[in-house]
C-alpha cells in the first residue's frame, strides 16, 4: 500500500501512463485504416457500417436494430499482421477457426452469431479481417466476461480486436474497443457507429488470390510450407509436388474435365465415358494424396484450398503422362476447386459474387489446361432424392449444398462464369444412357 502514495509511485505511474497511452495509440493507428465492416444478415444481404470520431446525427434504424439495445452486440475480429508472406494469414485463419469452435459453446450458445468482415475503403490484398458479430439478446454479464476472457487466450503476436456496442446518454451508438495490456483488459479506443455506402465490389475480392483461389503453384505451395510444423502431411504433399516438373505439356490425345455438384451422376458418367472412349480416368485430388483429405478438410479455408490446388498440379502431371498414350477424362479439376472456394469465401447472396470476366475466374497460367469442360446439372429436387438414395455419409460440402439453397446457387453461378476454358452445361436428369450419349456427342462434336 505504501507504493500507492509514496515517491516511487509518483515516479512509476507517469511512466506506466505513457506506456499505456503509447500502446493505445498503436492499437488506434492499427484500426485507423480499418474502419468499415460488413455483416451477413439472415436474408443473405450485407449490411455495412463505419466507425468514426463524429456522431452521425440521425441514427440508421437498421444499425440500431442490429447493434443497439435491447440486448448487447459484440464484434470479434482477427487481425492479420503485415509482412512475412502468407505466414500471418495462416496463423490468423487458425485463430479464427479456433474462435469459431469456442463461440459454439456455453455461454455463447445463447447468442446470435453472424459473419463479420472488417475492411478499409479501397482495401488491397491482406487488409481484410475475418471475424464474428455476436448479439446477446439478454445482455448477460457472463457473455461479456467470457468474451473479455478470450483476449487472454491468444498468442502475444496475434491479438484480437473485441468491440462492444452501446448507446450513450445522447443516443449515439458507439463501439468500445477492448484489448489486453500488461495482462489487464483495457479500453483502447471508442468510436461512433455510422452507416456507410456499400462498396461497388465485395471487400473480400482483393484477398481471393492470396487465400483461396491461388493464381499459380508457388502461391499454394507457400501456404503448405508454413504448415509443415503442425501438419506432418503437408511436407508429404510438398515432397510429391517437388517431384513434378513445373512445366508439363499435354500429349497428342484430348483431355476432357467433367464437373458437377455432388449427386449429379458425375462418377457414373466419367466411368462410362472413359470406357466408351478407352480413355484414362483420373481424379482430383489424386489417390496419392486422397488419403489425407480428412486431415486438410478439418483445417481453415486457406490451408484446405492450398491442398486442393496442389492436388490439381499433381493431376496435371498425370494428365501429361496419360495423354501421350490415350484420351483422358478427369473427374473434377481446377473449376471445382475455384467454384467452391469463391462461393464459400464471398459472403452474402448471388449479387455479391465477383462480376463476370473478373480475373478470379481465369484458369491459372501454369496449370495444364483441358480441351473441354463439361458441367453436369440436375434440378435441386432430383439432386436431393439422389443424395437420400445413396445412403452414404454426407460430406461437409454435400450437407451445405443440401441445407443452403443460396450456397448451391452461388456454386453454380461461379461455375458458369469460369473462362478460358468455360463450362459446357449438360442436363444430367435423364437416364444414365441418355446422359452418356449426350456427353459422347458433345465430345465428338468438339473434335475430341
Amino acid at each position: 500500500m505504501a507504493l500507492a502514495g509514496g515517491p516511487c509511485a509518483r515516479l512509476l505511474l507517469p511512466r506506466l501512463s505513457r506506456q499505456l497511452c503509447a500502446r493505445r495509440g498503436a492499437v488506434h493507428r492499427a484500426m485507423a485504416g480499418l474502419r468499415r465492416f460488413a455483416v451477413e444478415m439472415p436474408d443473405h444481404t450485407l449490411t455495412h457500417f463505419a466507425l468514426g470520431s463524429q456522431s452521425p446525427g440521425d441514427q440508421d434504424p437498421r444499425l440500431g436494430a442490429l447493434l443497439g439495445p435491447p440486448g448487447r452486440s459484440y464484434s470479434l475480429c482477427v487481425p492479420v499482421a503485415s509482412g512475412g508472406g502468407c505466414g500471418p494469414r495462416v496463423r490468423a485463419a487458425r485463430l479464427h477457426q479456433r474462435l469459431l469452435h469456442q463461440l459454439r459453446r456455453d455461454p455463447f450458445q445463447r447468442c446470435q452469431m453472424r459473419r463479420l468482415l472488417g475492411y478499409a475503403p479501397g482495401s488491397q490484398a491482406g487488409c481484410v479481417q475475418h471475424g464474428f458479430l455476436l448479439r446477446d439478446p439478454h445482455d448477460d454479464p457472463d457473455t461479456r466476461r467470457a468474451l473479455l476472457g478470450l483476449l487472454g487466450t491468444c498468442p502475444e503476436t496475434l491479438r484480437l480486436h473485441l468491440g462492444e456496442f452501446e448507446v450513450d446518454s445522447q443516443g449515439t451508438l458507439r463501439q468500445r474497443l477492448w484489448g489486453l495490456q500488461e495482462g489487464a483488459q483495457v479500453q483502447v479506443d471508442c468510436a461512433c457507429v455510422e452507416p456507410t455506402r456499400e462498396p461497388l465490389l465485395h471487400p473480400m475480392l482483393p484477398d481471393l488470390p492470396n487465400s483461396v483461389v491461388f493464381p499459380d503453384r508457388d502461391s499454394a505451395r507457400a501456404v503448405l510450407e508454413v504448415c509443415t510444423s503442425f501438419i506432418p502431411e503437408a511436407q508429404k504433399v510438398l515432397d510429391l509436388i517437388d517431384q513434378c516438373p513445373k512445366q508439363v505439356q499435354k500429349g497428342k490425345f484430348k483431355v476432357v474435365a467433367i464437373e458437377g455438384l455432388d449427386a449429379t451422376g458425375k462418377t457414373t458418367v466419367t466411368q462410362s465415358v472413359s470406357e466408351s472412349l478407352q480413355a484414362a480416368l483420373l481424379q482430383s485430388p489424386p489417390s496419392c494424396i486422397g488419403q489425407w483429405r480428412k486431415i486438410f478438410d478439418a483445417e481453415p479455408t486457406i490451408i484446405r484450398r492450398a491442398f486442393y490446388s496442389l492436388g490439381n498440379y499433381l493431376v496435371a502431371s498425370e494428365i501429361a503422362r496419360e495423354s501421350a498414350k490415350s484420351p483422358v477424362i478427369v473427374d473434377r479439376y481446377w473449376h471445382s476447386t475455384a467454384a467452391y472456394a469463391i462461393a464459400t469465401e464471398v459472403s452474402g447472396g448471388l449479387q455479391y459474387l465477383p462480376p463476370a470476366h473478373h480475373p478470379v475466374y481465369q484458369w491459372p497460367g501454369d496449370l495444364l489446361k483441358p480441351d473441354q469442360v463439361l458441367l453436369l446439372t440436375v434440378d435441386p429436387e432430383e439432386r436431393a432424392q439422389r443424395l437420400q438414395g445413396r445412403g452414404l455419409e454426407k460430406t461437409k460440402e454435400e450437407a451445405e449444398l443440401e441445407a443452403n439453397n443460396v450456397f448451391r446457387q452461388k456454386v453454380e453461378m461461379t461455375y458458369l462464369r469460369m473462362e478460358n476454358p468455360g463450362c459446357h452445361l449438360v442436363d444430367a436428369s435423364p437416364s444414365q444412357e441418355t446422359v452418356l450419349q449426350t456427353v459422347l456427342k458433345l465430345i465428338k462434336d468438339a473434335g475430341i
